[in-house]
């Protein structure tokens, strides 16, 4: 059974190379990560995520400093507080555990909103570049060497210098 599924799966991925080759498509590849590392918009987003991150960090780290004194506080009186009033310090720290749980929830959350809007403009710039540099080559497939899923390629046609010159990148 597994023979019959490789044997399929051969002559498939041969038909599918035929039909490409009798069809005479264009392929060219491009390696998107090397492409956006070159686009100068992504160091003022890295800085400014770095920023949006160390916002977060620093209201996190006074959330905890706060919970630890707090913690330390009760330790030190626990034994000279009344039952009442020990039930109603546990609950104020339950409280605040339970806020800074909720805040580094929130926190990643916004963190990665925040890295969605820097972000996905430089990425559809990208994309759009590649895709008008296709159509005006005349590739009917660009392969992202980046991605999982390109097993082998021996040369090929790079878009790399074409694209960068769509976006005025050196």
């Amino acid at each position: 059974m597994k023979k019959l599924f490789k044997i399929a799966l051969v002559a498939g991925g041969l038909l599918f190379a035929g039909n490409i080759v009798s069809a005479q498509q264009k392929i060219a590849h491009i390696n998107s990560a090397e492409l956006i590392k070159a686009m100068p918009e992504v160091v003022n987003a890295d800085k400014q995520l770095e920023t949006f991150k160390a916002s977060l960090d620093a209201d996190g780290k006074t959330m905890y400093t706060e919970y630890q004194t707090k913690v330390q506080a009760f330790q030190g009186a626990e034994k000279t507080l009344s039952d009442a009033l020990k039930d109603a310090k546990v609950k104020e720290i339950q409280d605040l555990q339970k806020r800074i749980e909720e805040f580094q929830q929130k926190a990643g959350e916004d963190f990665e909103k925040k890295r969605g809007e820097l972000y996905d403009p430089i990425l559809k710039k990208a994309e759009d570049a590649v895709k008008v540099v296709a159509k005006e080559k005349g590739y009917a497939y660009v392969f992202d060497t980046t991605q999982p899923g390109i097993v082998y390629f021996d040369g090929g046609i790079n878009i790399m210098p074409d694209v960068k010159i769509k976006l005025g990148l050196k």
